[in-house]
């Protein structure tokens, strides 16, 4: 028999879970930012390793807002806790251990985790240490496996610990592809990701995308968006002066977009305004943020 089972990534917001994911996939499927709360919903990601097949699903961070797209994002968080066959609790090493402790309280079910450090290449090796013995203060069973994406510490020994908790189970998909997510969500992320970068600071919370629509050529993608903005000064930041920053995040965008596909990608952004969006059920639903009663 083969293993396989989803994998929840879940933790503090910044703690570098779509960064992981990424790594560990080898790929860049989700949307990577120092900007608090950019990840929104669940996305899956599939690493074949040692004949198992490793669902590894990434959620919003953990965190509490009485905003109605927050309460959509924390219940993104939640299912995934409830819903995984194994959990990796991913903190920053430099943060202390309140989210672990809240983390410990929503598991409810009990499922078992590892705690995974991340950006251990910012701090010393005695750093380290400290640290997995406070997470052993807490939780005297935790199994803790340290990791920095940018150096490249970690990787093999996180997916053999994760595939020696998996149980014997046939693969839940193809195993040649690497996600299951349809290529407009993607596609939404990567774009989104441009957001970030080209705005910085600026970028308003209240921005998100939709892909309008996708012609699929061999050689070439065309695809047609509109970023979604509440108000209409915020409009004229993405705009930007003359249309400059529009087009800023039209390239990088592309880039991000080629470099997924490995094909030419035609793309063409219009801004919309959607006054108060992120406070109405129904429009949060209609940009698939439903917010379940």
């Amino acid at each position: 028999m083969t293993k396989a089972g989803f994998v929840g990534v879940v933790g503090r917001p910044n703690s570098g879970k779509s960064t992981l994911l990424n790594w560990l996939l080898g790929e860049k499927i989700a949307l990577v930012s120092p900007k608090a709360n950019a990840t929104r919903k669940r996305i899956n990601g599939i690493v074949m390793w040692k004949g198992a097949q490793i669902i590894l699903v990434d959620t919003p961070g953990l965190h509490q807002q009485e905003k109605l797209l927050n309460k959509f994002m924390l219940g993104e968080a939640l299912k995934t806790i409830g819903e995984s066959d194994l959990l990796l609790f991913v903190a920053d090493v430099r943060d202390n251990l309140e989210g672990y402790k809240w983390f410990l309280e929503l598991n409810k079910k009990k499922i078992p985790h590892i705690v995974v450090l991340t950006k251990i290449d910012l701090v010393k090796g005695e750093d380290v240490e400290k640290k997995k013995e406070e997470y052993l203060e807490v939780n005297r069973e935790a199994e803790i496996v340290p990791v920095s994406a940018v150096a490249g510490i970690g990787k093999e020994e996180l997916l053999d610990k994760i595939v020696e908790k998996l149980s014997e189970h046939p693969y839940y998909f193809d195993p040649e592809i690497i996600s299951t997510e349809h290529i407009r969500d993607i596609y939404k992320e990567l774009i989104r990701e441009a957001l970030f970068e080209k705005l910085g600071d600026e970028l308003p919370y209240e921005t998100d995308v939709i892909i309008e629509k996708i012609e699929e050529l061999p050689h070439l993608d065309r695809v047609y968006a509109t970023i979604i903005a509440e108000r209409s000064s915020q409009k004229g930041i993405i705009i930007g002066e003359r249309g400059r920053k529009i087009k800023e995040i039209g390239m990088y965008a592309r880039k991000l977009l080629e470099q997924f596909s490995g094909k030419k990608i035609y793309l063409e952004l219009y801004v919309k305004v959607v006054p108060k969006w992120t406070k109405n059920k129904k429009r949060l639903a209609d940009l698939g943020y439903r917010i379940e009663q």
